[in-house]
This record gives C-alpha cells, structure tokens and sequence, in this order.
C-alpha cells in the first residue's frame, strides 16, 4: 500500500473519531440490560436504567423474591443507525416472548411492549419492571435524601415521596410501594406498602438545579415503587397471558421542564386514564 493511501486511510479514520467526539454518545443504548439514554437536558449528560428487571408471579408479597420472578433473558435485535431507539426481544420462561422498543421522543423515552404466550398453557405473568430508572445524578441526591426530590400525586397536588405516610413493615425492608385501589395486597411487591392513595400513575422527581423533571408513567398501573438503589419504578399489570394469546403495553419516561401541570396534561394525553383506574 503506497504512502499516500496510508495518510488518507488515516485522515479518514481521524475525522470519523473527530465527528464521532463532535456528535456525542448515541440517544439510546444497550448493554447487558442496561438501557442508557443520553439528552443534554439531563444533569450529567445520561440516565441509567436496568431494563429489563423482573417478570413476577401473582401472590408475591410475603414470598422469597427468588419465588416470585420468572427467568428471563434478553437480547438485542436491532437499534437505528442515529441511535434514536433500541429494538430488543427477551424470552419469559418457556412460552412466553417479549418484543419491545424503547424510542426517543421529544418529551423524553416511549417504551411499546408485546407479549405473546406461544404455549398451549396459561402464563401467570402477573406484572413486571421494565425500567429502574436511577435517579442519583439527576436528583444530586444519595439513597438518604433522594425522597425529598421525587413525589407522587395524591388529593394534594404533587406530594415529595418524604411527606407521603409510610409504613416499614414487610418481608424485606426499604423503598415504599404505592398501589392502586384495584391491585390485591398479597401480589405486592414484598416491600412496605404505603397507606398513602394516590391520584394518578406518575412517579417522579426534580432535578437538583430546580428546571427539570424526570416521571415514569404506564398505561396499565401495577404499583409505583420507591425503590432501594435511588431508583424510581412504574412497573404495569399484565394479569396473566392465555395460550396463543398476544398483549401490548406501554410505558413512558417523560424529560420535561418542571411544571407539573404540562406533565399532568402530557400524561393524560398519553394514556387517557379513567377515573378510579388508571
């Protein structure tokens, strides 16, 4: 090869790397079921998110948690070349597959999910965690302190996660978990539940300069969860899978300015909740 192809080649490749420092980390990434999402609006640059976390049985709050997930394992199967979403599979059991895509959106991340039962037995796949959404870096906060800049909404408005009543008795301790009137106690995450009735499915919390707002909602609430790894949880229902049967779900991390009344308004466009039932 002549001297003068090997100082092109190397040109070339040095304004790859000089266009890929300019361009920055992709939006969406994913490795060994972390999901990294990246936006200069966040605190920090990136938020982490184990996703997938746990696929779980009915019957679950005062049961080893070992008892209660489902093995699971999930691959990638494609993500797009500007790195604006993730195509994933994962497989639940036996019978049961998950084709899922996470995709940037203007307000933050959209997650669609599919199930399908390909067995000929019912699948009892209760509820499950697709996003432990750690908030450390965009809160400023440590496992201590982080409930002062997360909330709920309760028949007060927006409520800090450490003004809402607790309870902090259960199979194991830490976190708080927060369910619907219609969820049954003893298919809880085996966590304290708190007393405490909320309003609507939004999780979320502040950043730690005051202008941003992180929330986690889904279209089919199962429990919110303060969790114990300075992470924030909406985990949905499913309520189990027929043999043959296919089901979609969807989740949503919204990145907003904070203004609670554009993220109300956002999550209600987004999902349309009913009354008693969202």
């Amino acid at each position: 090869m002549s001297s003068f192809c090997c100082s092109l080649i190397r040109c070339l490749l040095a304004a790859v790397c000089a266009f890929a420092a300019l361009a920055g980390p992709p939006p969406l990434s994913w490795n060994r079921n972390v999901l990294t999402f990246s936006d200069p609006r966040l605190p920090g640059g990136t938020l982490t998110i184990l996703h997938l976390e746990a696929f779980c049985l009915p019957g679950g709050h005062d049961r080893p948690w070992d008892q209660t997930r489902i093995p699971h394992q999930t691959l990638q199967v494609s993500n797009a070349p500007d790195g604006s979403s993730v195509h994933l599979v994962t497989r639940v059991g036996k019978e049961v597959e998950v084709q899922h895509e996470a995709r940037v959106v203007p307000d933050g991340v959209d997650f669609q999910f599919a199930f399908h039962n390909r067995g000929s037995n019912r699948w009892p796949v209760q509820w499950f965690q697709p996003a432990c959404v750690r908030v450390d870096t965009f809160t400023g906060c440590t496992q201590s302190n982080y409930t002062a800049r997360s909330f709920v909404f309760t028949q007060h408005g927006r409520t800090r996660l450490a003004d809402i009543r607790r309870t902090s008795t259960a199979r194991y301790l830490g976190g708080q978990v927060f369910l619907p009137e219609w969820i049954q106690e003893q298919d809880a995450n085996p966590r304290p539940i708190s007393p405490e009735r909320l309003t609507n499915g939004v999780i979320g919390c502040v950043s730690a300069d005051d202008r941003w707002i992180l929330a986690l909602a889904s279209d089919r609430t199962f429990e919110l969860f303060e969790g114990v790894y300075v992470c924030l949880h909406s985990d949905p229902f499913l309520g189990g899978l027929e043999p043959g049967e296919t089901r979609s779900v969807r989740q949503k991390l919204y990145l907003l300015p904070n203004d609670p009344r554009e993220l109300l308004r956002r999550y209600q466009a987004d999902f349309q909740p009913r009354p008693g039932r969202w």
